[in-house]
Protein backbone atom coordinates (compact mmCIF):
# COMPACT_ATOMS: atom_id res chain seq x y z
CA UNK A 1 0.00 0.00 0.00
CA UNK A 2 1.31 3.43 -0.96
CA UNK A 3 1.14 6.25 1.59
CA UNK A 4 -0.32 9.53 0.40
CA UNK A 5 1.25 12.81 1.34
CA UNK A 6 -0.96 15.16 3.37
CA UNK A 7 -2.13 18.14 1.30
CA UNK A 8 -0.40 21.43 2.06
CA UNK A 9 -2.44 24.52 2.88
CA UNK A 10 -2.29 26.30 -0.48
CA UNK A 11 1.42 25.65 -0.86
CA UNK A 12 2.44 27.70 2.18
CA UNK A 13 3.31 26.51 5.64
CA UNK A 14 1.79 28.19 8.65
CA UNK A 15 4.17 30.45 10.56
CA UNK A 16 5.60 29.07 13.77
CA UNK A 17 3.98 30.34 16.99
CA UNK A 18 7.49 31.42 18.02
CA UNK A 19 7.66 33.80 15.05
CA UNK A 20 4.20 35.24 15.78
CA UNK A 21 5.09 36.19 19.35
CA UNK A 22 8.86 36.67 19.58
CA UNK A 23 10.24 36.88 23.10
CA UNK A 24 7.68 34.52 24.65
CA UNK A 25 9.42 31.18 24.16
CA UNK A 26 10.58 29.71 27.45
CA UNK A 27 8.54 32.04 29.68
CA UNK A 28 6.68 30.36 32.53
CA UNK A 29 2.93 31.06 32.78
CA UNK A 30 1.76 32.24 36.22
CA UNK A 31 -1.96 32.59 35.43
CA UNK A 32 -4.48 33.13 32.62
CA UNK A 33 -7.79 34.99 32.73
CA UNK A 34 -10.48 36.36 30.47
CA UNK A 35 -12.60 39.43 31.20
CA UNK A 36 -15.49 41.09 29.35
CA UNK A 37 -15.27 44.91 29.54
CA UNK A 38 -16.93 47.60 27.41
CA UNK A 39 -18.08 45.11 24.74
CA UNK A 40 -14.65 43.56 24.31
CA UNK A 41 -13.11 40.29 25.47
CA UNK A 42 -9.66 40.54 27.04
CA UNK A 43 -7.59 37.34 27.30
CA UNK A 44 -4.57 37.85 29.54
CA UNK A 45 -1.61 35.53 30.03
CA UNK A 46 0.61 36.62 32.92
CA UNK A 47 4.11 35.21 33.24
CA UNK A 48 6.17 34.66 36.40
CA UNK A 49 8.55 37.48 35.37
CA UNK A 50 5.58 39.91 35.69
CA UNK A 51 5.16 40.40 31.92
CA UNK A 52 1.81 39.90 30.23
CA UNK A 53 0.44 38.92 26.81
CA UNK A 54 -3.05 40.28 26.23
CA UNK A 55 -5.44 39.74 23.32
CA UNK A 56 -8.31 42.22 22.89
CA UNK A 57 -11.15 40.69 20.85
CA UNK A 58 -14.16 42.45 19.40
CA UNK A 59 -16.83 41.39 16.94
CA UNK A 60 -17.97 43.30 13.87
CA UNK A 61 -21.12 43.28 11.79
CA UNK A 62 -20.75 42.78 8.06
CA UNK A 63 -23.50 43.46 5.53
CA UNK A 64 -23.08 40.71 2.96
CA UNK A 65 -25.41 42.39 0.51
CA UNK A 66 -28.11 45.08 0.29
CA UNK A 67 -30.09 45.22 -2.91
CA UNK A 68 -33.37 46.44 -4.45
CA UNK A 69 -35.39 43.70 -6.16
CA UNK A 70 -38.55 43.56 -8.29
CA UNK A 71 -41.00 40.77 -7.37
CA UNK A 72 -43.92 41.80 -9.62
CA UNK A 73 -43.63 38.72 -11.82
CA UNK A 74 -43.04 36.38 -8.87
CA UNK A 75 -39.36 36.03 -9.74
CA UNK A 76 -36.68 38.06 -8.07
CA UNK A 77 -35.11 40.53 -10.48
CA UNK A 78 -32.28 42.49 -8.90
CA UNK A 79 -32.56 46.15 -9.88
CA UNK A 80 -29.71 47.67 -7.91
CA UNK A 81 -26.91 46.50 -5.61
CA UNK A 82 -26.29 49.07 -2.88
CA UNK A 83 -23.77 47.40 -0.56
CA UNK A 84 -21.57 44.35 -0.76
CA UNK A 85 -19.30 43.08 2.05
CA UNK A 86 -19.40 46.31 4.06
CA UNK A 87 -18.00 46.14 7.58
CA UNK A 88 -18.61 48.32 10.62
CA UNK A 89 -14.87 48.34 11.46
CA UNK A 90 -13.66 51.90 11.70
CA UNK A 91 -17.19 53.26 12.08
CA UNK A 92 -17.79 55.40 15.15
Amino acid sequence: MKKRKAPETQGARLPSPRSRYPGLHGKIVDWVEHVFEEGMLYVRVRFTDKTELCWVLQTAHVILEADLSDWKTGDCKQLKLFVENESDWGAS
